[in-house]
């Protein structure tokens, strides 16, 4: 097996929509509904959503540019790999790799959409950027998790009247990565659950296959069995998968100094931070002021951290997430090296 390259992820940058929706928008359409009293669903206070007209291009763009700000256009966009995770592509099918090159003026030897990744693709596209680096002469690559579906599929006109509607909120995170030794990637450990695959499943009323035409808006089908499945999986992948990492690294999880998850809820925020004994000043939450972020919840939450100045350079910082209803799990450690812009 080829030795995996030394690689960096130098900077991470993040773009919320201007759009701060607070819960009262859903209160005002609320119907009696069993799953808002599950602890699943317990709203946040704010969550950002896209404006109408945003596309996830749009999102990407803004993200990326404090990163040009701060690094050059010719570092960021002239990176040789750029992998992309939208959660909602604009086009079906099609996430916006190609279309932020084509935006950007970017020239690639890779481009990659990323789609099965979901909560956990930020360190899943560290660690393919890592493999692609380590087997071609790939030597820097830029790494994008758009969530878009809160603003879009959350506020449809029967879908904001459910619980779930409540908890996701819009935004944008991206990382730099390059081959080097100055913030470097120290191991990313990635596990498939096949067995769990199929368990995330989406409905509408009367039914029918989300891309044929009629009536009724297209959800994700929840019943209080499947929250059930999914709050033990998810209590488990997490802190497990990060354990795991630590292991391979002889390090003890207790003594990470920042550990940053996705965002599902305060619960498993909560049962996360307990499960590696670490206090909630190392384990930051940015759950009441963005909600739910999917797989952008990572990158964004690190920038705030780095931006607030609470991530020292040099400090061990630990990522971990599970995608779906459990099918897929990841955590990433890196020695921080990314300037705070203070």
């Amino acid at each position: 097996m080829t030795p995996l390259a030394t690689v960096s992820l130098v900077d991470v940058a993040s773009y919320l929509p201007e759009n701060r929706v607070p819960t009262s928008y859903f209160t005002q359409y609320a119907k009696t509904d069993r799953m808002a009293k599950n602890i699943m669903f317990r709203a946040p206070t704010w969550r950002h959503h896209v404006a109408a007209d945003e596309t996830a291009v749009d999102m990407a763009e803004r993200a990326m540019a404090p990163l040009i700000e701060r690094h050059g256009a010719a570092e960021v966009l002239g990176v040789d790999i750029l992998l992309t995770h939208t959660q909602l592509p604009d086009l079906p099918v099609l996430g916006c790799g190609s279309e932020v090159a084509k935006r950007m003026g970017m020239n690639p030897g890779w481009i990659l959409d990323v789609h099965n990744g979901g909560c956990a693709s930020f360190p899943y596209m560290i660690q393919l950027a890592q493999m692609i680096m380590s087997t071609t002469t790939a030597r820097s690559a830029l790494i994008v998790a758009v969530q878009n579906a809160a603003g879009q599929g959350m506020t449809q006109t029967e879908v904001r009247k459910l619980a779930q509607a409540t908890i996701p909120g819009d935004g944008c995170g991206v990382g730099l990565l390059r081959k080097s030794d100055e913030a470097p990637v120290l191991g990313v450990l990635a596990r498939n659950y096949p067995e769990f695959a199929g368990d995330m499943t989406g409905e509408v009323e009367p039914a029918r296959k989300y891309w044929e035409p009629g009536e009724g808006q297209w959800r994700i089908a929840f019943t209080e069995a499947k929250i059930m499945k999914v709050f033990a999986r998810g209590n488990r992948l997490v802190p497990e998968v990060a354990t795991a990492l630590c292991d391979e690294l002889g390090i003890k999880p207790s003594t990470v100094d920042t550990f940053v998850t996705n965002q599902p809820n305060r619960l498993f925020l909560r049962n996360w931070g307990d499960a590696l004994e670490l206090p909630a000043e190392r384990h930051p939450d940015t759950f009441d002021e963005c909600g739910n972020l999917f797989g952008a919840g990572i990158p964004i939450t690190l920038d705030i951290e780095n931006q607030a100045g609470r991530i020292k350079n040099g400090s061990f910082v630990l990522m971990s997430a599970f995608a779906h209803a459990g099918d897929f799990a990841a955590a990433a450690a890196v020695q921080w090296g990314a300037e705070p812009k203070l």
